[in-house]
């Protein structure tokens, strides 16, 4: 009896996981996923633009406020990182942009019309670009190699790969263990993609279901999932940017202490002394 009466009030949610196709533009599959992230891009740089314009030395308040807060987050983080407020102003446009793309790409993800409410060819005409993992992997991708090019432009081609290997280059465990070393930092593409792909989906899922169970009413039954979403969407936006951020000062920091390798004990506390000092 149980059992009879779930199932009749039982109500099937629809969940994508997958991306659909839309059309296709020189070959190339269109899917919903990347309508709308396109869509989504050009909107957060009109929004981006326009918070830059309208920011001043005195804080104001509204939306803008927003920009402001984040700005100075992401610029503290950095300067914890690098210890050096220099190359914390240095980086902050790169880091910023990325954690308010990634910001307002999970929050557009939650807007009613997304899904269903919009079809073509009988498919949904848009679907939440983090949601995607293949949008999530082109992020990680692409932070990374910014990652590798700034590692670069500080320590020099040289020095970056030399901070994967510990040791001297004669021993052959050395070798193995640096090679090793530059595969297991290739696979942070893989955690930052996964990572940030999972919690929108999953939270995607949970939205929908939540939603279809309670019918008419579903706005009602979702609100409470979709509140925490707003939240899990600005922690996985900053979780992203931050693990960014220590990977590469890691990364520079490791090789500025490689050079110390090669300096004599005096030269050493000559230099610590010289730091401290300052």
């Amino acid at each position: 009896m149980i059992a009879g009466l779930l199932q009749r009030f039982a109500i099937d949610p629809v969940i994508h996981i997958t991306p659909l196709p839309l059309f296709e533009v020189g070959g190339y599959t269109i899917t919903n996923s990347m309508f709308y992230g396109l869509i989504s891009t050009f909107f957060i740089i009109f929004i981006i633009v326009t918070a830059a314009h309208k920011m001043t030395v005195k804080p104001k308040g509204g939306i803008i406020q927003i920009f402001e807060i984040g700005t100075d987050f992401i610029t503290d983080l950095l300067k914890s990182a690098f210890n050096s407020e220099e190359k914390a102003v240095k980086y902050a446009p790169y880091f910023v942009s990325i954690f308010f793309f990634l910001l307002l790409s999970n929050w557009f993800g939650l807007l009613p019309f997304i899904g269903e409410a919009f079809t073509y060819n009988h498919e949904p005409l848009t679907r939440p670009f983090t949601a995607d993992l293949n949008g999530t992997l082109a992020a990680a991708t692409i932070t990374w190699i910014m990652l590798q090019i700034f590692a670069i432009r500080e320590s020099g081609f040289g020095k970056h790969i030399r901070h994967y290997f510990n040791g001297s280059l004669k021993n052959p465990m050395t070798l193995f263990l640096g090679i090793f070393e530059m595969f297991s930092d290739t696979t942070r593409i893989f955690s930052l993609a996964l990572r940030l792909f999972l919690n929108v989906a999953i939270g995607e899922i949970i939205i929908a279901v939540f939603s279809a169970l309670g019918g008419s009413a579903g706005f009602i039954t979702a609100l409470p999932f979709t509140i925490l979403e707003l939240l899990v969407g600005a922690l996985q936006a900053y979780i992203f940017v931050m693990l960014s951020i220590m990977y590469l000062a890691v990364a520079v920091n490791h090789a500025g202490h490689d050079e110390s390798d090669h300096l004599t004990i005096d030269e050493v506390v000559d230099v610590e002394a010289g730091k401290t000092s300052n």
